[in-house]
């Protein structure tokens, strides 16, 4: 046979195996190769609350963070900070703990002067939740 012949069908197989191995492997290989909305913290999904949200100065108050996926399902070990402008979280001015099996992290605030208390909370790689709350002290 001609070598011309040869080199083209060799160039045909290859061809028609890259096609069925992409229409067959298509789901499988995209999925493998996305990164995974599992495993990654969302924004908007993801909860901050604060009880009471008026207080006493020296008062606690718990903050709690439950961080969610895309999919609202909870995820654990993940970092979370917890940001104020005015009092303490867990005795600092800024505090960070990981998520439990739940999604969920607590946090004590507290401050010695009068003012609101603005609360931010960031997951993991610098994630700002959009969801934030304010604590007035008394």
């Amino acid at each position: 046979m001609n070598k011309k012949f040869m080199a083209l069908m060799l160039v045909f197989f290859l061809v028609f195996g890259v096609f069925i191995t992409s229409t067959l492997f298509n789901k499988q290989i995209a999925n493998f190769a996305r990164a995974s909305t599992e495993t990654d913290p969302s924004a908007q999904t993801s909860l901050i609350f604060a009880w009471p949200l008026t207080a006493k100065v020296g008062d606690k108050v718990e903050v709690n963070i439950f961080i969610r996926n895309a999919n609202n399902l909870p995820l654990e070990k993940k970092q979370v900070k917890l940001v104020t402008n005015l009092g303490l979280v867990n005795g600092t001015q800024e505090s960070i703990s990981e998520s439990n099996k739940t999604g969920k992290v607590n946090f004590i605030l507290s401050s010695d002067t009068i003012g609101v208390a603005e609360l931010t909370a960031f997951v993991s790689n610098n994630i700002e939740l959009s969801q934030k709350v304010s604590v007035k002290f008394e």
